[in-house]
């Protein structure tokens, strides 16, 4: 979330410009919505690599037993695009309903 609100506040006159020249609030909010959805995918990706990996890591040197099961990564995968984008609609929302005068005057 913290880095969908730095993103809106950052691209704050680009907002503007983009309304100005028509972009309405719903192709606002699906731009940040799509963007908070690909930033969750892309870390989910990430992770899903860097658990598989640990968890080999762990059972190699530890020679402890691990069980990875494609429902478990699944399930992590799925409520992760689901957090994604829950906390990302409040910054998305937060940009559709800028005012462009005010988003343009933004320094």
């Amino acid at each position: 979330m913290n880095v969908m609100l730095v993103s809106v506040t950052e691209r704050t006159r680009e907002i503007g410009i983009r309304m100005s020249v028509g972009a309405r609030s719903k192709d606002i909010l699906t731009q940040f919505l799509i963007e908070a959805l690909l930033l969750s995918l892309m870390d989910g990706i990430v992770g899903i690599i860097l658990g598989v990996t640990g968890s080999k890591l762990v059972s190699n040197l530890a020679e402890w037993l691990t069980f990875i099961t494609v429902f478990s990564i699944l399930l992590s995968f799925g409520f992760l695009v689901l957090v994604g984008l829950f906390f990302g609609f409040y910054p998305a929302r937060k940009a559709a309903l800028l005012n462009p005068i005010d988003a343009l005057r933004y320094e």
